[in-house]
C-alpha cells in the first residue's frame, strides 16, 4: 500500500496528465493519515481539480460478513484522523464511508447497518469537532437486487442518520448506448431519490471503449438526477482498466495509452452543462426498505458508537495509526457497548470547541441542504490499492 497523495514527485507527475486530460475531480483509495499532503494537495488546486477521499484502508475497515467486531474504537480512530488530516484542504470535496462493503453476497447486506453507522460518526465528527462542513456518503456496488434497496436504507430514518450523497459503480456501459446500458432505468429509479447521486467508478472495457458514456453523463438526460461519475481507472493494472502505463509507483514518466486521448477527447467534446444541470436543491428522506430475500436488514436501528470512540468525537482523533499500524478488524474492546442507538441518538454526544479557523467550504453541506458544486468528471486513482 502506497499513498499517492504523499509523494510530491509522484504526484506531480500525474497532475501534469490529469490537466492534459481535463478532469476537474479524483478518487484516492488509499491515503496514510500521518503523512502531510500539503504540497499535493495544494498542485491539484492550483490545476483545480478536487479529491475524494476514501476514509478506509485494508488494515482499518468494516468487514461484510462479520462486521460487528470491525466496527472499533480503533477503526474510528483511523478514519476520524483521516478526516483531520484532509479536510484542512478547500479543495477536498467529500469522503467516502465505504467501498462495496455491500456486494452480491445476500449475507453481506447485514453489514449495511454498519456502514451507516460509520456514515453518522464521520459527519458527527465533522460537525462536533468545529470542521467546515464536508459531505460523506459510500460507494457501492451495482448489484441489481438491492441497489436500490442499499441507496434507500442510506437515506431513511432520522436527518443524523442519513448519508449526505449516495454513489455506485457502474459497468453496464459497454460500448453500447443509454437505453441497453439500462441507464434510463436507474435515472427513472433514482429521480425522487432526494440526495445527490453520482457514479463512483465507470468505464466498461467489453467491447473496447468509446467513453460514450460522457455524452449521457453530461447531458439533460442525467444532470438533473446524477452529478456525473469517475472514470475507472488512470494507472494500468492487470486488470486492463487503465489509460496510462506507469512502470512502477517511482517512475519519473507515464506513458498514456490509446484510451487516454479517447478520453480526453470524450471529456472535451461533452464539458459539463452550465448552471446547476437542473437538480434540486433540497433534500429529503425515502422510507426504509423492508427485509426480503434480497435484504437481510431487518431494523431502523443502527450500532451505537462505541464508548471509547465518544472521547474522540470530544478531545480528537489524535494522530492516525497510518498504513502501517496493527489494524483494527479484529480489535477487542473491553467494555464496549455492542447494542443499538435510538434513532438520532449521534447528536446526544457534547460538542467539542474548536479554536482553529475554519475555512470556507467549496461543498456546502447542511441538513436539509446538500449541494453538489460541480458536474464530476474525474478519473479514479486505483494503483494506491496495489504497490
Amino acid at each position: 500500500m502506497s499513498d499517492p497523495l504523499a509523494d510530491t514527485t509522484v504526484c506531480r507527475r500525474d497532475i501534469a496528465q490529469f490537466k492534459d486530460l481535463g478532469i476537474n475531480t479524483i478518487r484516492v483509495y488509499i491515503t496514510d493519515n500521518t503523512a502531510n499532503h500539503d504540497e499535493c494537495m495544494q498542485a491539484l488546486a492550483d490545476a483545480g481539480i478536487y479529491a475524494i477521499i476514501d476514509a478506509n484502508n485494508p488494515r482499518y475497515s468494516i468487514n461484510r460478513y462479520d462486521p460487528a467486531p470491525s466496527y472499533n474504537t480503533k477503526y474510528l480512530q483511523s478514519v476520524f484522523s483521516t478526516i483531520d488530516e484532509f479536510i484542512k484542504y478547500d479543495n477536498t470535496l467529500a469522503f467516502f464511508s465505504g467501498n462495496e462493503v455491500v456486494n452480491d453476497n445476500v449475507s453481506s447486506t447485514i453489514s449495511a447497518r454498519y456502514v451507516k453507522a460509520v456514515t453518522r460518526d464521520m459527519r458527527q465528527y465533522i460537525r462536533s469537532r468545529g470542521h467546515r462542513e464536508i459531505p460523506v456518503g459510500y460507494s457501492a456496488a451495482d448489484v441489481s437486487s438491492n441497489l436500490v434497496q442499499l441507496a434507500n436504507y442510506l437515506n431513511c430514518g432520522h436527518d443524523d442518520e442519513r448519508s449526505d450523497f449516495f454513489a455506485y459503480n457502474d459497468y453496464s456501459w459497454c460500448h453500447t448506448n443509454f437505453e441497453t446500458a439500462g441507464w434510463d432505468k436507474k435515472v427513472k429509479e433514482f429521480a425522487n431519490y432526494g440526495l445527490p447521486i453520482f457514479l463512483s467508478e465507470y468505464g466498461c472495457v467489453t467491447n473496447g471503449r468509446d467513453f460514450g458514456e460522457l455524452a449521457a453523463l453530461m447531458s439533460n438526460k442525467m444532470t438533473s438526477v446524477f452529478s456525473g461519475g469517475l472514470m475507472y481507472e488512470y494507472a494500468m493494472e492487470e486488470n486492463g482498466y487503465g489509460i496510462a502505463n506507469i512502470p512502477n509507483p517511482k517512475a519519473s514518466s507515464v506513458q498514456p495509452g490509446p484510451d487516454f486521448s479517447k478520453f480526453a477527447a470524450a471529456l472535451k467534446a461533452n464539458p459539463p452543462p452550465k448552471g446547476d444541470g437542473g437538480f434540486s436543491p433540497t433534500t429529503h428522506s425515502v422510507p426504509c426498505p423492508t427485509k426480503d430475500a434480497n435484504w437481510l436488514v431487518d431494523t431502523e436501528l443502527i450500532p451505537a458508537m462505541p464508548e471509547k470512540a465518544k472521547e474522540l468525537i470530544i478531545h480528537g482523533a489524535g494522530v492516525g495509526p497510518g498504513l502501517k499500524g496493527e489494524g483494527s478488524q479484529n480489535a477487542v474492546e473491553a467494555g464496549t457497548s455492542t447494542g443499538d442507538a435510538t434513532p438520532g441518538s449521534g447528536s446526544v454526544i457534547p460538542t467539542a470547541s474548536n479554536s482553529g479557523s475554519v475555512s470556507t467550504p467549496s461543498a456546502q453541506n447542511a441538513r436539509g441542504v446538500v449541494k453538489v458544486p460541480l458536474i464530476l468528471t474525474g478519473v479514479v486513482i486505483v494503483f494506491a490499492l496495489l504497490f
